[in-house]
């Protein structure tokens, strides 16, 4: 018999997305632009299209030069994804040119908006989300799954 972690379910991903902390896209106007800060490097995302994710991205060696892409959202690194929205402390999906990148866990996003009207380039900070609660420390408190729950049995295939 093996177990699955709480935090790989639908349950436990819902009890942990609305504790983190994020941005969802949508609320985002085109021109906006994240920073968004991974353990490992750091992206910088110019929306051009909020609804549907669509960006130019630069940041790591995939993304050296500014490349069209669609931030997809955020994951826990398995198959469930949060359709645009990006978790600080969960992984960025992004999609260019036929390949899918996840990124490691989000530390930080700031959010700028550029003032397309001004007669000079005016960039204000509209939020600044900074790693408050980790995933590692939701995964340490929904692991491991409450008794008799997510349990599910390792059979053998009948033997004919």
């Amino acid at each position: 018999m093996y177990t699955i972690p709480r935090y790989c379910t639908l349950e436990g991903v819902a009890e942990i997305s609305g504790a983190l902390e994020g941005v969802t896209l949508m609320t985002l106007e085109a021109c906006d632009m994240i920073q968004a800060r991974t353990r490992n490097n750091v992206y910088e995302i110019f929306l051009l299209e909020p609804q549907s994710g669509r960006a130019l991205v630069r940041g790591v060696k995939y993304f050296a030069e500014p490349r069209e892409a669609t931030v997809s959202g955020s994951t826990f690194g398995g198959c469930m994804l949060k359709r645009g929205w990006l978790g600080v402390g969960l992984q960025m999906e992004i999609y260019a040119n036929g390949h899918r990148t996840v990124t490691s866990p989000l530390q930080s996003l700031r959010v700028e908006r550029v003032d397309l009207d001004a007669d000079q380039f005016i960039s204000t900070e509209i939020a600044r989300i900074e790693n408050s609660a980790s995933c590692d420390h939701w995964r340490e408190r929904l692991s491991p799954p409450q008794e008799g729950l997510y349990e599910s049995q390792n059979r053998q295939p009948d033997q004919r």
